[in-house]
């Protein structure tokens, strides 16, 4: 998880402020139409009017087709009165819960998974990756073998996340971070998962230098020797990039730019950026990311939201109805694939941290209080997840 000092980096002479702004383009829009009218032949008129029909039969035909995003919760057990597992999963159906990431491949919290249908995302701890980086396929394949699938099936598992925060956060793991992905790749590849399991790794919001306006987002210059082939891994293998991303660490450090109701999808004001209208700093973060992409040439790579939450408590703004709202809106715009302002209608797959509060995080009071579920397994609020 990102800690508190988590900050976006904001330009001194636009957005110092929100405000309200009055778009005209819909007014253009209309006067182009009057202008098309009165050019057209009645022939030229059908055509348009059959063309758009046309376009509007296909969206209706799409919106009939398309796959909602998938929505999972993470599964972090830094705690010392945490619900055994086996009771952690009961949790975990009750309120349709269908795809948990675990943060490492313990065996005691993935064997219960076994046999559940609950699809995983099981994280690659940083600490082994130099091991599997350096050493032949093989071991790799033992790895996999030994510490993920003598737990549960491979078909229970839908991503890898290798490694988790290393650029900037941890950067002693930055050169082994593709070759370890590499290797795996080929082990699943021999074992046939490839089509199957996607392998990844997970990075905080801070290897952006620059995240705001959105168009404006660029990767860290400094990771860009490790950044670049991570890419490109991804790109090759139809892989996402995962990123970690909390509105809410936005706002605690940065209340001059960013109002409690942008982070929680409730803001009346919009902002423009490249004629893209945004009305919260959810949408903003990650279209930072896409920008990122684009400038360093690797365009059409999708976006996976590995984390995102809200505190209940430990600070001002953490509550447990501002918790419901920013977790409620995130789950309702995923399963809707209401994607956003850079990639409408592209279903964004996130995972919401955390199951449980955690009394055993470091930091800041609030860190201890993410969970849906208290740490004694009760529900700390009503969210639905279908």
């Amino acid at each position: 998880m990102e800690n508190s000092n988590w900050n976006l980096v904001y330009p001194h002479d636009i957005y110092a402020v929100e405000f309200p702004i009055t778009p005209n383009f819909l007014l253009e829009r209309k006067q182009r139409e009057k202008k098309a009218k009165k050019s057209s032949t009645p022939m030229g008129m059908i055509i348009q009017e059959a063309l758009f029909l046309l376009s509007c039969i296909y969206i209706l035909l799409r919106s009939y087709s398309a796959v909602e995003a998938a929505v999972g919760v993470c599964y972090g057990r830094v705690g010392t009165n945490l619900p055994p597992p086996s009771e952690a999963i009961n949790l975990i159906k009750s309120i349709g819960v269908s795809r948990i990431r675990l943060f490492n491949p313990d065996p005691e919290a993935l064997q219960p998974f076994a046999g559940t249908g609950i699809e995983l995302l099981v994280g690659v701890p940083n600490e082994i990756l130099p091991t599997l980086a350096n050493s032949p396929v093989t071991i790799s394949m033992e790895w996999l073998q030994t510490n993920i699938f003598a737990h549960v099936s491979p078909n229970q598992v839908k991503y890898l996340a290798v490694g988790n925060e290393i650029f900037l956060k941890d950067p002693f793991y930055s050169p082994y971070i593709v070759p370890a992905i590499s290797n795996l790749y080929q082990a699943i590849q021999t074992l046939g998962l490839a089509t199957s399991i996607k392998l990844s790794s997970s990075h905080a919001s801070t290897i952006l230098s620059n995240s705001y306006p959105p168009s404006s987002g660029v990767f860290n210059s400094t990771i860009r020797p490790f950044l670049l082939p991570f890419l490109q891994f991804l790109r090759d293998t139809s892989s996402p990039l995962m990123v970690n991303v909390y509105p809410f660490f936005a706002y605690i450090n940065n209340p001059q730019y960013v109002s409690l109701d942008h982070a929680l999808f409730r803001s009346s004001y919009v902002e423009y950026d490249q004629n893209l209208a945004y009305d919260n700093m959810f949408d903003a973060s990650i279209d930072a990311f896409v920008y990122a992409m684009e400038k360093e040439g690797f365009e059409g790579i999708p976006v996976m939201v590995t984390e995102t939450g809200w505190p209940t408590a430990g600070i001002d703004g953490a509550s447990i109805d501002n918790a419901l709202s920013y977790n409620g809106n995130v789950v309702r715009r995923a399963l809707n694939n209401v994607g956003t302002p850079k990639r409408p209608g592209v279903g964004l797959d996130v995972f919401l941290f955390d199951l449980f509060d955690e009394n055993g995080k470091s930091g800041e009071e609030f860190e201890r209080h993410f969970g849906i579920f208290g740490d004694n397994g009760i529900k700390a609020y009503d969210i639905r997840f279908n």
